[in-house]
């Protein structure tokens, strides 16, 4: 099974049970060591709060094309109120939660410079469970597994899954034949007797058997041994940088390994839920295990490339296993398409640039202005002038390109990230769609001049003005062509 797996998929409904928590992020920078004690002093520069533990499966469900329902305990306070609240509703979750007063919402604060986590700060208690929150979830779970296509069990060890929880919940799951997905966190692998596969990663897997999991051959052991012991159908071990092994009996004789796809790591945060998500919204789709392990594996190379818990999206996913993107280049994308692109890397800390133009022949001073503007920002996003826009700017013999040409060779520029059409004869619009970082345009502007400057300038973004080359333009190559 291959790309064509992803449209199969959407809209599937998923049911995720486990440890919700939230997560936050200060990132700020460091200039000198505080004169209290040898510690780094913070700048803050900004902040932010997002859904972690299993709702960060949750979202990754939906970023995928899935419909994730999340059931969790929160306590009765502010953190749980931002979960159930606006957190889930901004990432389209529906959230349907047992709230116990007295016990805190479990969240994370991790403190940022640079790229590089300097402290992480917990509040968490272990959750007593009695039968009351037991059957409340029970019943939760039972209740949303009517319109469901699977079921994950998303454990942190917080003490939502206990043994009664996931024995009832499991049975159920059975007699309604959906595979069930369990991401492990205790080496009492016998609790999950009865699921589909179990996730667990190398560390988890050494854990339970004792066996060196960074080792194929030893790897190979494990995942028999965990499946034997778990009694459930088959195992997926993830094992970062070594890939993944799988045994599925039903599938194979012999377990197999499958390397890696990252082509860069950046932070692991995050994977093991991507790889949860992936996998269960491929079985939806009709995959066997290791087709979806297959598939959970290209995502998980795609997570780990990014900053924090970062989501992968069914585009990414798409193009990691081969499908084209709009227009024959992945880089060429719709403006709403940008602006959840854009998002994303604004949850990863990247600084996002924006020009725009009609770049009609593409020209060594077109090339340098590129150059000098990426060299502004992280990430660099081009909005091209549509046919249409082109001709009510310059006149009915232009562009001398077509929209569609224009935008293949603009996205095959080194230095441009992304690239985008506007219709309209500014691209105030789509500035404000994606509320980029820098706003950078050639030195023959002013800031006020700057279509969008007063708009970037207000939440804290800059324009930059780039030196232009001498004696290069599209009018120029015309006239001269014409002589």
């Amino acid at each position: 099974m291959g790309p064509n797996a992803i449209p199969l998929w959407q809209d599937s409904q998923v049911v995720i049970l486990g440890d919700v928590m939230l997560d936050r992020f200060v990132y700020g920078r460091v200039e000198r060591i505080s004169p209290e004690a040898p510690i780094p002093v913070l700048h803050h520069q900004s902040g932010r709060a997002m859904l972690g533990g299993a709702a960060n499966v949750a979202r990754n469900i939906v970023a995928l094309g899935g419909r994730a329902s999340l059931i969790g305990v929160l306590g009765d306070d502010v953190d749980g109120d931002a979960i159930s609240g606006h957190l889930c509703a901004e990432d389209g979750i529906v959230g349907r939660f047992v709230r116990v007063a007295g016990h805190p919402t479990t969240v994370k604060t991790r403190f940022v410079c640079g790229s590089q986590q300097i402290m992480r700060h917990d509040v968490e208690r272990l959750l007593t469970v009695d039968s009351r929150i037991e059957d409340a979830l029970v019943d939760t779970v039972t209740r949303s597994l009517g319109e469901a296509s699977a079921l994950i069990l998303s454990d942190y060890a917080k003490g939502v899954l206990t043994p009664g929880v996931i024995r009832r919940v499991i049975a159920v799951a059975r007699q309604m034949s959906l595979p069930i997905v369990v991401d492990p966190k205790t080496r009492e692998v016998e609790r999950y007797a009865g699921a589909t596969v179990m996730t667990p990663n190398a560390s988890e897997g050494t854990m339970i058997t004792g066996h060196d999991c960074s080792v194929d051959e030893a790897a190979q052991v494990a995942v028999k041994a965990i499946r034997e012991r778990a009694q459930v159908d088959a195992v997926v071990l993830t094992r970062g940088a070594q890939g993944m092994t799988i045994w599925a009996p039903a599938e194979g004789d012999s377990a197999v390994n499958i390397p890696t796809v990252a082509t860069e790591v950046f932070d692991v945060s995050g994977a093991g839920d991507t790889v949860v998500a992936t996998l269960s919204l491929a079985m939806c789709a009709g995959a066997t295990v290791s087709e979806a392990a297959r598939i959970a594996n290209a995502a998980a190379g795609i997570a780990v490339g990014k900053r924090g818990t970062a989501v992968v999206r069914a585009r990414e996913l798409a193009k990691a296993l081969g499908s084209e993107g709009q227009r024959g280049s992945y880089k060429v994308v719709s403006a709403e398409v940008a602006a959840e692109i854009v998002a994303d890397w604004k949850d990863q800390g990247f600084v996002v640039g924006f020009t725009n133009g009609c770049f009609d022949l593409l020209h060594p001073g077109h090339v340098e202005l590129l150059r000098k503007a990426r060299a502004t920002c992280d990430r660099l996003v081009v909005a091209l002038n549509t046919d249409a826009s082109v001709r009510r700017l310059k006149g009915p013999t232009r562009p001398v390109q077509d929209e569609s040409s224009r935008s293949v060779v603009m996205a095959s520029i080194e230095s441009v990230n992304l690239v985008t059409l506007f219709d309209e004869d500014t691209p105030m619009r789509i500035i404000e769609l994606l509320r980029p970082d820098r706003l950078i345009k050639g030195a023959d502007y002013t800031v006020a001049t700057v279509v969008g400057s007063e708009f970037v300038q207000s939440y804290g973004g800059r324009v930059e003005l780039v030196p232009l080359e001498v004696g290069h333009s599209t009018s120029n190559i015309i006239a001269r062509s014409h002589s």
